[in-house]
């Protein structure tokens, strides 16, 4: 379940900073010994300045502090031929750490409390983990770790 690259779908999915839960995909980005796991929730919501295009892959605007890296919808990004159903999106603002023991408490059974949906294609994990490092507004301990 905690290996690089996996998505997963999680129902429901309980924030750290204790908003309400609901069902959400989680990318496994990075996991550091056997401890932590760092992570982005991605969003249908599209946050791009009016005046950017967003399109698949790494979309960075530095002159307007922009980052993100988007999923085309239908466009499929793992070994098991998933794709997002919508436009989705990866801010670098977004991704967090998690401590593997709280999430496995959380999360034991396949199929009941999560789903594995695949791992992401090389290339998808490749561009989505470089896009992120040049992100301003991801956090530097995250970023050293990508």
């Amino acid at each position: 379940m905690f290996n690089e690259g996996v998505v997963l779908y999680i129902s429901p999915f309980y924030f750290k900073n204790g908003n309400t839960s609901k069902n959400k995909y989680f990318i496994i980005l990075k996991v550091i010994g056997s401890e932590i796991v760092i992570a982005s929730l991605p969003t249908r919501s599209n946050k791009a300045p009016a005046l950017i295009q967003v399109e698949h892959g790494c979309n960075n605007d530095a002159e307007r502090c922009f980052n993100c890296y988007v999923f085309q919808e239908n466009w499929v990004i793992t070994d098991s031929g998933f794709s997002f159903p919508m436009n989705t999106y990866v801010y670098g603002n977004e991704v967090e750490d998690y401590k593997l023991q709280i999430f496995e408490s959380n999360y034991q059974i396949e199929g009941v409390d999560y789903e594995i949906l695949g791992s992401l294609t090389s290339q998808e994990y490749s561009d989505i983990c470089s896009c992120l490092k040049q992100s301003t507004s991801i956090r530097r301990g995250i970023k050293k770790y990508l």
